[in-house]
């Protein structure tokens, strides 16, 4: 689809199941490389950067055989070839996961400046850091072409707690000769389950879910059946959208340790949801007001490297504080250009002061109304659909193909839900 219409004023209502980690399987599909063993993933969402990493994979020599319903068996025995094509490589920023396994695997890569959402200035730096510090050089002309005679472990201090920097170290390591000691690594859901996949594999990794990972590198790697777990983004999205519509919605499969710091945060608008077994249950009886910090003052949600508030939520949440009583201040510090989205919102009637590219302030309730959006990367997209579900009026979205690169068939769950959209095409 390229467009969205929506009918806004509609409570959701309903259950819906999680999808898996759209962050987890990107990287685990490069993994997957790593083996001329089969290896099967489950629970991997039906999106569009699911499909590009895996017709990269296949322009490797790979084979992928859909098993049923997000699942896939993959299988690489000799790799024919180490360049990414510059047709996917433009199209999605994780192309760049395949440095790590290839390097592993054939000693060079070339690839093509990798796409993806435009969210600020998203260095490269640190990729280069940890490779070379494992043995490979790196060449920059119109690709990045890295080779490397043999891999060997090293003591490395990642210079920013990168999450493809640190899984493209990882899965270099753990075929690597010698001992890696990752610091400052980051430690996001997603970065633990490419670990958790690894050692299944037969890689040899410590400290999984801290920012300190040692790697003993091992000269082979098995097969594997891994899930992946839920993506709790999007079930964050879900949260909020439940909230400002005033529906009530269960969600089902999400791991609710994932959750704390959205919850945290999520909180301090007055949000809050119950969970029973593997099921969560967000209420129509929310609060909706702002729970201020003590004397008063104006609180502040903030993102942070795991564990800190999503940076992927920012967006989210900024949408559901314009429908919430009272004002709180959302700083977003790791992308300069994410909150642009800002004055969108404020053309459909937001109450918001934009006071830099990293800060907002937000008062409500605001009354919003519908209007001709345009979605500029995943999350802004999908909060310009909450936005749009909770406004009054009809809403058009256009560039929906940002959205769907990261939401999972999201008309028709969202229309299950009692939600009035549809997507059309130009």
């Amino acid at each position: 689809m390229n467009q969205y219409f929506i009918e806004g004023g509609v409570p959701i209502s309903g259950t819906i199941r999680a999808s898996g980690n759209k962050n987890a399987a990107l990287p685990c599909i490069a993994a997957a490389l790593l083996s001329d063993e089969p290896v099967i993933l489950r629970n991997i969402p039906d999106i569009e950067d699911v499909q590009v990493m895996l017709s990269i994979y296949r322009s490797f020599g790979g084979a992928v055989e859909v098993l049923g319903p997000n699942a896939y068996r993959m299988k690489l025995e000799n790799i024919s070839s180490s360049e990414v094509p510059l047709e996917y490589a433009r199209k999605i920023r994780a192309s760049i996961l395949f440095a790590g396994p290839l390097l592993a695997r054939t000693g060079k890569v070339v690839l093509p400046p990798p796409g993806g959402d435009v969210i600020g200035r998203r260095r490269l730096d640190t990729h280069f850091l940890t490779l070379t510090e494992l043995g490979a050089q790196v060449e920059i002309n119109d690709a990045f072409n890295f080779t490397a005679t043999e891999l060997r472990g090293a003591d490395i201090f990642l210079d920013e707690a990168s999450v493809t920097a640190t899984e493209n170290a990882v899965m270099a390591a753990v075929l690597a000769k010698g001992e890696t000691i990752l610091t400052n690594a980051a430690s996001e859901p997603h970065v633990q389950d490419l670990c958790r996949m690894l050692s299944a594999m037969g890689a040899r990794i410590d400290g999984i879910g801290s920012n300190i990972l040692r790697i003993n590198g091992v000269t082979k790697l098995s097969g594997c059946d891994f899930e992946i777990g839920a993506d709790f983004m999007e079930v964050g999205s879900f949260i909020g959208l439940a909230a400002v519509t005033g529906g009530e919605l269960s969600i089902e499969g999400p791991r609710f340790q994932d959750l704390r710091p959205a919850k945290i945060a999520f909180g301090k608008l007055g949000i809050v949801w119950e969970h029973e077994g593997t099921t969560l249950h967000v209420s129509k009886n929310q609060e909706m007001a702002v729970n201020c910090d003590l004397g008063g003052m104006i609180p502040k949600i903030d993102d942070a490297p795991w564990p800190g508030f999503p940076p992927d939520l920012t967006s989210i949440i900024t949408v559901v504080a314009t429908q919430v009583t009272g004002t709180v201040l959302v700083h977003e510090k790791m992308f300069e250009s994410r909150m642009f989205f800002v004055d969108k919102l404020i053309g459909m009637g937001a109450r918001i002061v934009l006071c830099d590219p990293h800060r907002a302030v937000i008062s409500g309730p605001a009354k919003l109304a519908g209007s001709e959006l345009q979605s500029p990367d995943v999350r802004a997209g999908m909060a310009m659909v909450i936005a749009a579900m909770c406004a009054e009026g009809r809403s058009v979205i256009r560039n929906v193909y940002q959205i769907e690169r990261g939401y999972e068939n999201l008309v028709a769950r969202l229309s299950s839900l009692g939600a009035r959209i549809r997507g059309v095409e130009d």
